[in-house]
């Protein structure tokens, strides 16, 4: 897009949502060999638009320089597995779905989804831009294709033979630069009858939980559930229901499926959250503004706690290496002179080196060995799978720490 004009309604964006200064890209892992090199750091400037509300980040990079060698393994995380193993499993049962049936994920990632379609006999095909990571999914024998999503990706799925009964895109639509062109495919690719459903961090729990590390440049967009059911309601695609989740901090879970499409009418849910937002005034400009206020006084907050634990000799490792936790320390300016080193359990992430701050990442394993007195967990959505693998840390009278929405040291 345009960086001063709306990727969805293209009016100017003037409204700055927050700031958080110059970052590079949170999946740019540096590799020991490259440690002396410079890297490239963009602007993280994140905007409302005053005509649609649709909180959205500047275009600083091409999605194939982004998401073409991906450094994320949805596979790695249990929660993330149980997680999509209960939506299959409820997703067969009500909507039917048999070996028939057409399952196609967006952004297919590893398998970790389709896996469990494909386990009760349903036909699935993933679609994935990032060939390191399909070729995961291709090696487990899950079908997928390496390639961006769009119109004219859906038009070729079609003339292939797999228009879908179900289509399921999951934490992606935030990563879309083409907001218009990506949500087109669905409505081409949607069998007249189908589902769609789509997963994402919810905007309302972002500004009332301050969870502003889920900003990031391969975040594009920030949605509410008005203006999700906006986007879609202009391709002509209709809300039915949303439910709300747990996941990454609180997202929804929409199901959209053709407008006029016979026997589906909003849910009460739906109805609910409407008011909700409403009641919010997401739909008013001025809602959105003391969000960067918010976010500098947890950066105040982050770093008095870890220059305290420094001057009191105390040494502070982290849990994880996600996205959110490179845009938490690189605006927070926390190198390993803070925070020793970081612990991950994906071997893609391991032996490498954090984008921006440097901070190593190694082995979970490396936090018994080496006994922290902190542990901070930067992937502050999964602190209970995390405190549950990293118990033993209690054994030595190390203490766990969170950053959002606000510092907290947890026994």
């Amino acid at each position: 897009m345009n960086s001063c004009k709306c990727r969805f309604c293209s009016a100017p964006l003037s409204t700055v949502f927050a700031d958080l200064g110059m970052t590079p890209l949170a999946n740019a892992f540096v590799t020991p060999a490259d440690a002396g090199e410079p890297e490239t750091f963009f602007p993280l400037q994140v905007y409302v638009c005053d005509a649609c509300k649709l909180v959205q980040a500047r275009d600083v990079e091409t999605p194939g320089a982004i998401f073409s060698d991906y450094a994320y393994f949805s596979g790695f995380s249990q929660s993330w597995l149980d997680h999509s193993e209960r939506y299959a499993e409820a997703a067969i049962v009500r909507f039917g779905l048999d070996e028939a049936s057409n399952v196609v994920e967006i952004a297919s990632n590893d398998g970790y989804l389709l896996q469990f379609f494909q386990k009760a006999g349903i036909p699935v095909l993933g679609v994935e831009p990032a060939a390191n990571v399909a070729a995961v999914a291709q090696r487990r024998g899950i079908p997928t294709q390496v390639r961006f999503f769009g119109r004219k990706t859906a038009r070729d799925l079609v003339a292939h033979g797999h228009q879908a009964d179900l289509i399921a895109a999951n934490n992606v639509i935030a990563h879309v630069p083409d907001l218009n062109d990506f949500v087109a495919g669905f409505e081409i690719l949607l069998k007249p009858e189908g589902v769609l459903t789509l997963e994402f961090p919810h905007l309302l729990r972002m500004l009332i939980e301050n969870q502003f590390d889920t900003i990031y440049h391969e975040h594009f967009s920030y949605f509410s559930f008005l203006a999700i059911e906006r986007v879609l309601a202009a391709h002509g695609l209709a809300v039915f229901d949303v439910e709300r989740l747990p996941t990454h901090g609180g997202s929804l879970r929409v199901y959209a499926g053709h407008a006029g499409a016979a026997g589906r009418v909003p849910s009460e849910a739906v109805l609910s959250l409407r008011r909700e937002e409403e009641a919010f005034s997401l739909d008013r400009i001025d809602s959105y503004a003391g969000f960067a206020e918010r976010i500098a006084r947890t950066k105040c907050a982050l770093l008095d706690f870890l220059i305290d634990a420094r001057r009191a000799g105390k040494r502070v490792a982290a849990y994880g290496a996600p996205a959110k936790g490179n845009t938490l320390l690189n605006y927070c300016g926390v190198g390993p002179e803070l925070v020793a080193f970081t612990v991950d359990r994906s071997p893609h992430k391991q032996g490498r080196l954090l984008p921006g701050t440097r901070i190593p990442v190694k082995a979970p394993d490396a936090i018994l060995a080496e006994k922290p007195d902190y542990l901070l967990i930067l992937p502050w959505n999964l602190k209970g799978e995390v405190m549950q693998q990293m118990a033993a840390l209690r054994d030595w009278g190390g203490r766990f720490v969170v950053p959002i929405p606000e510092v907290e040291v947890l026994a």
